[in-house]
């Protein structure tokens, strides 16, 4: 299965791959939701996995468009996210590296993405990375342009259990270079309200893999969290309601902290 070498991959029909909720929210969070969608362009068709594989985590993170749709009403805040699995191209990922299109994911063969030609890939990229990376940058623009604060704060979702062993965290807070005030902040809060279930850098550490977060706030210094919450706790409306007040009061104490 391999994607035309010429022409656009989303036909004309097909929904626009970045959505921006909320687009003239005045708070100065700007939320994230790099794998919030789990479509696949008509081209592509079903990258060669069962219907059940293609609603699996491998897809997408489980519960995040919603809790972003959430904290958007409640924050009055922007949430930029774009519609496409993370099988098709992961937008936390540098475009040319090798798992911005993985073959397997989670012991899964993606058959879609074997052996993908470079124009196959360009196409990817060109269709749904760099339009939903220059979204960002736009409103990022827009904002230090009006001279407005930012917080930046990407949400994602995670496994009960990967690879046999059991992740105990309810939610995690990641942080790495940059600006991590209010990161830090943030994980305070949490933990005092939490105890254990809170992560410090779990289930993940923020890395060189990460591509968002770093990209747009590390060079400008702006404040960022980057959350990972257990999917099964966001993976109905009731647990996306419950922590979407969870998260919104958290994050609005963690800003009065840094007063931004």
């Amino acid at each position: 299965m391999k994607t035309p070498d010429c022409g656009s991959l989303l036909d004309d029909d097909e929904s626009a791959p970045i959505v921006a909720v909320n687009p003239a929210g005045r708070s100065p969070f700007l939320l994230l939701g790099d794998h919030a969608g789990n479509d696949i362009p008509r081209r592509l068709g079903t990258l060669g996995l069962a219907r059940a594989d293609r609603e699996r985590h491998i897809t997408w993170d489980i519960g995040t468009r919603r809790l972003g749709e959430l904290l958007s009403k409640s924050l009055d805040a922007t949430f930029i996210h774009q519609r496409y699995s993370r099988l098709v191209i992961d937008c936390n990922r540098d475009p040319m590296a090798a798992d911005a299109i993985p073959e397997t994911s989670d012991g899964t063969v993606i058959p879609g993405n074997e052996r993908l030609a470079d124009e196959a890939r360009m196409q990817r990229i060109e269709a749904i990375h760099a339009p939903y990376q220059r979204a960002i940058a736009t409103e990022l623009s827009r904002r230090a342009a009006d001279r407005r604060a930012t917080i930046i704060v990407s949400l994602h979702s995670f496994t009960p259990v990967m690879a046999g062993r059991p992740r105990p965290w309810s939610i995690g807070v990641l942080y790495s270079d940059g600006d991590t005030r209010f990161a830090a902040a943030l994980l305070d809060i949490l933990a005092r309200e939490m105890g254990e279930g809170v992560g410090d850098n779990e289930p993940y550490r923020m890395d060189e893999t990460d591509h968002s977060i770093p990209r747009h706030a590390f060079a400008s210094g702006l404040p960022y969290a980057e959350l990972e919450i257990r999917q099964d706790l966001i993976g109905e409306p009731a647990g996306q309601e419950r922590w979407s007040g969870i998260v919104g009061a958290a994050l609005e104490d963690a800003r009065r902290r840094i007063v931004c």
